[in-house]
């Protein structure tokens, strides 16, 4: 019987070569496997009207892709969603292990159209109980998705891609394409649609240019609050009114104030407002924040309860698009920052040596530098102009004033609310006083505030503002 599903979409595939007019294409595979799959597909009134596809290389591909065709022509895009590969190899009557690749790619290819094809489509009316998910494969996304399930009707999740390079360590990062396989497979393990969201051409221009411009600029910028403030999360509201989802929860350690101003959250050492600080207040009154009032270990034994692949999956470390490449590869290999020899100076202008480039350094560092001196030296200062880095002593980085620019404040324009501010992720809050020049006086002393990280403004453990820091 096995045989004979199989046989039947290969011998008779369903819709290969068709292509309905103006539909949306994803593909998967290609010259490092030898197999390529695309699958096309129309959405309309939130159901898969029309799909196609086409597939070269092993039979396989051609048997898996015709299944996922047959699979979700007419189907709702929930539905549609649910497809992945232990489905299309079930249509196939089972697929062995070295045919199941072709079932791999199939679904890639699937929920590549089909998040393509939502995201297309006209708003809908909102529904309270239906819930997006943002989910990364990691456990917090995962276990968020468990919450929501047992508080709304419907529950969907999504993936991003927003970064894709045979350099990047898969694994590692939350945003690749082997994230979203793994994602998608916890998703269907818990029986949700899962759509994919290819962001991958916003992500570069709206996020890794800007990077690599500031650190050509002598600046240190801080990547993750841009992502989410201005991309990542934007974009996901904006899918959710697609699917008609009232609200997008995620797996961030955040709360909420009930006029909807970021709050810190239970667990301090896993709070992650400042990384959320440039978000609208518009855009966090459609977020959810499920694991606000839980600590990790509590979100690990969730994970075990529900029997999640993920529960002990170590957290990423690095940024998701240096994952496994590395910081300076990157900037030389994506930003043209190569070598670029300048003078190491003292406080005074005096030349100590020589370095490799200022993009590799920013204020506060005293590990690798090209200097060494029996008392411990700091960078204080980084140049682009001159490509020169001053060194220090460690006192020298104390300050109680710093400079902002582009401030944003989220509570109506009330600066006198402002009485704290964190000037680098999981730095302590310093007391301070927001001043109509635009800097920050601090109440008391803090070492190295980098120029171009993110300043949180804060109103106790409220966020009610950001900034950048300024030289």
């Amino acid at each position: 019987m096995a045989d004979e599903r199989f046989a039947e979409h290969l011998e008779h595939p369903v819709g290969r070569g068709h292509e309905p007019a103006g539909a949306f294409a994803g593909a998967a595979g290609g010259a490092a496997c030898g197999d390529l799959v695309t699958i096309r597909l129309t959405v309309d009134e939130l159901r898969v009207t029309d799909a196609g596809f086409d597939a070269s290389g092993c039979g396989a591909a051609t048997a898996a892709a015709s299944a996922v065709v047959d699979l979700v022509r007419g189907e709702s895009v929930f539905d549609a969603a649910r497809v992945g590969s232990v489905r299309v190899s079930e249509a196939l009557g089972g697929l062995s292990v070295g045919k199941l690749h072709a079932a791999d790619l199939a679904s890639d290819a699937l929920h590549q159209a089909l998040g393509a094809a939502v995201a297309a489509s006209d708003p809908r009316a909102l529904n309270n109980g239906r819930a997006l998910v943002a989910m990364s494969g990691g456990v917090d996304s995962s276990v968020a998705a468990v919450l929501q399930r047992a508080t709304h009707d419907e529950v969907a999740a999504v993936t991003l891609e927003l970064w894709r390079d045979p350099e990047n360590d898969a694994e590692a990062s939350c945003c690749s394409a082997s994230a979203v396989r793994q994602a998608r497979a916890i998703a269907h393990q818990m029986d949700l649609p899962h759509f994919t969201l290819d962001l991958r051409r916003a992500f570069r221009a709206g996020v890794v240019d800007p990077w690599l411009d500031e650190h050509a600029e002598g600046l240190t910028p801080n990547p993750c609050v841009r992502c989410n403030g201005h991309v990542r999360l934007d974009a996901m509201v904006d899918f959710a009114d697609r699917l008609g989802a009232q609200t997008l929860a995620t797996g961030h350690y955040a709360r909420q104030t009930p006029d909807h101003l970021l709050r810190a959250a239970a667990d301090d050492a896993k709070d992650q407002t400042y990384m959320l600080a440039a978000l609208s207040r518009r855009t966090l009154e459609r977020l959810r924040f499920p694991l606000g009032e839980l600590t990790k270990p509590e979100v690990r034994a969730l994970a075990r309860e529900h029997e999640l692949p993920v529960a002990d999956k170590a957290d990423s470390q690095d940024l998701c698009f240096i994952a496994g490449t590395g910081r300076e590869r990157f900037l030389a290999k994506h930003g043209g920052l190569k070598e670029r020899p300048g003078a190491v100076l003292d406080q005074d202008g005096a030349t100590l040596g020589e370095h490799r480039g200022h993009f590799h350094y920013t204020v506060g560092q005293r590990r690798g530098l090209p200097v060494q001196r029996p008392e411990p030296l700091y960078v204080l200062r980084t140049d682009a102009r001159s490509n020169t880095i001053t060194l220090g002593p460690r006192a020298a980085l104390d300050t109680t004033s710093v400079n902002l620019r582009g401030i944003r404040l989220h509570n109506g324009g009330d600066a006198a609310a402002v009485d704290g501010v964190r000037l680098r992720y999981h730095a302590r809050i310093v007391p301070c006083r927001l001043e109509p020049s635009g800097s920050v006086s601090l109440h008391e002393p803090f070492s190295a505030p980098a120029p171009g990280q993110t300043a949180v403004l804060l109103s106790g453990d409220v966020v009610v503002g950001c900034a950048t820091i300024a030289a």
